[in-house]
């Protein structure tokens, strides 16, 4: 129990680690607290703020409650973790958003609840009266409902028999998956391959795990959308640069399709084209990162293909699919992630998952078990729900195109995932004024265009948007400057919100 004294300490809006430093006389417990606290609200991104009067009455405590001499001094993170423990871009710009009362179209999570027959099936995970024995531990590797369904499913959309038993884990969403599977496979020094713009997630997991990051950027031509090019078309992949990347410390390959930022698809041929370099190199493992594979505007010119099942599966057992549930049901809180592949990878994460926390959550899992099964059914008119869910989201991809043309933006069209990457190189915006405003996030000591722009767009216009800079090492932060990334994964109020006060401000 916290005495009243402190009920009230909390982070200061803006002043990483104030807290701590102002705490010198306080009893060790209580900065332990203090310092719980400020790791909370800095990964929450909540703004908070510290009184004069408590950190009065801290300093006023008997001195039996100071710190004594061997309290620990210094940095007690591991190296390994250095640069993580720093803001990131979604601790700026979502309290910025706030702050500015801005239409928020930067992170990426649906603001609806799942349709009904999820939820549903929670019930019935959750109710004893169901039979389904999902209140207490699964196994480890997979709880064992959820593993069938989903080697029936791979099992049918590859034309590969899947082992339920072995070649299915499953783990508290895709990001858990990645974790383990990086913890399992990299030793220290061992080279991960990123494709950028890549998700800020890899690189902090790759760092966590003892490897070094090494970037292939997608060279981006901008010009291409102007002539009804995708953004499949406008971001490519150069495989001379790719291969030159390679060397023999690389283990991993990390690739994402369809892909975030960008809404690309991997076609057949740069798949081909990136299955032909990794056979080169025989200790080189491919991480798929598939979590968008549903949500797909044009099946036809451009599918969603798994490199795990291209030509008959010549990568398979170099590959470690992942997946999951929560942009496919919009329960990005439920968590329930799953990798899928040959058994030796799929073991490089359950492996780990045993020893972190043993298992994904039972229920969760089994409500998507029973959702996965429903999905197929016929559904508000279409055959079945990933076919409404696809054209639910090509809808509102209209709405944000249309808002954004107004504002001068060209939209560089995505044929799957739910952002939108925007041609920005006509907005005139006072860079140099907004360049001198503080930022602990941004990813180079100069604020990018980009960074710049979304920041000046959450204050004066009130639409917020994330800089892709963000997902681009340092070197190579200049591919972003003339982009930003938009998500439509917002009802239609919202982003209909959003185009009123673009035209409202640009016209």
């Amino acid at each position: 129990t916290i005495p009243a004294y402190s009920h009230s300490l909390t982070m200061p809006k803006g002043g990483r680690g104030t807290t701590r430093h102002s705490l010198s006389n306080c009893p060790s417990w209580l900065s332990t607290t203090v310092m719980i606290v400020t790791v909370a609200s800095k990964y929450h991104a909540r703004a908070f703020s510290t009184t004069t009067s408590t950190i009065s009455r801290i300093s006023q405590l008997p001195m039996r409650h100071q710190l004594s001499s061997t309290a620990l001094h210094g940095n007690v993170f591991a190296s390994r973790l250095d640069g993580l423990d720093a803001p990131t871009v979604w601790h700026e710009f979502s309290p910025l958003a706030q702050e500015y009362d801005a239409v928020n179209l930067g992170q990426g999570f649906p603001d609806w609840n799942p349709p009904d027959f999820c939820i549903e099936a929670m019930r019935q995970a959750t109710d004893p009266k169901f039979g389904r024995n999902a209140n207490q531990y699964a196994r480890s590797y997979a709880h064992l409902p959820l593993a069938k369904v989903l080697a029936e499913e791979y099992s049918k959309k590859w034309n590969r028999e899947i082992n339920p038993a072995t070649q299915i884990a499953t783990a508290s969403g895709v990001t858990n998956i990645l974790y383990c599977a990086l913890q399992g496979l990299i030793d220290k020094g061992d080279e991960v391959l990123l494709l950028e713009p890549a998700f800020d997630i890899y690189s902090s997991q790759v760092k966590m795990a003892g490897g070094t990051c090494v970037y292939c950027p997608l060279r981006p031509d901008l010009s291409k959308s102007d002539n009804g090019g995708t953004a499949s078309d406008v971001f490519t992949l150069d495989m001379d640069e790719l291969r030159s990347k390679i060397t023999d410390k690389t283990k991993v390959l990390i690739l994402n399709t369809p892909h975030n930022p960008t809404g690309k698809m991997f076609s057949l041929k740069e798949l081909q084209g990136i299955a032909q370099i990794v056979l080169e190199h025989p200790n080189l493992i491919v991480l798929s990162d598939e979590v968008y594979e549903h949500i797909v505007f044009d099946e036809e010119k451009e599918p969603h293909l798994s490199i795990a099942s291209i030509d008959d599966g010549i990568l398979w057992d170099r590959t470690l699919t992942m997946s999951s549930s929560g942009k496919t049901f919009s329960c990005t809180g439920w968590k329930v992630g799953w990798a899928v592949g040959p058994p030796q990878l799929v073991k490089a994460v359950s492996a780990i998952q045993q020893w972190v926390n043993f298992s994904s959550a039972t229920p969760t899992q089994d409500a998507i078990a029973l959702s996965l099964q429903q999905a197929k059914e016929p559904y508000q008119g279409f055959d079945d729900y990933y076919a409404w869910l696809s054209n639910e989201y090509e809808r509102k991809r209209g709405l944000l195109t249309k808002a954004l043309q107004g504002a001068g933006m060209n939209s560089i069209t995505p044929p799957g995932a739910f952002f939108i990457m925007a041609d920005t190189s006509q907005i005139d915006f006072p860079y140099d004024e907004i360049a001198t405003q503080p930022s602990e996030a941004m990813p180079c000591s100069q604020m990018p265009r980009d960074w710049a722009l979304s920041r000046w767009l959450t204050q004066e216009v009130g639409v917020t948007a994330i800089p892709p800079s963000a997902f681009y090492c340092e070197s190579n932060v200049h591919l972003a400057k003339d982009t930003l990334r938009f998500a439509f994964c917002k009802g239609d109020d919202t982003i209909l919100e959003a185009e009123r006060r673009l035209k409202k401000y640009f016209s």
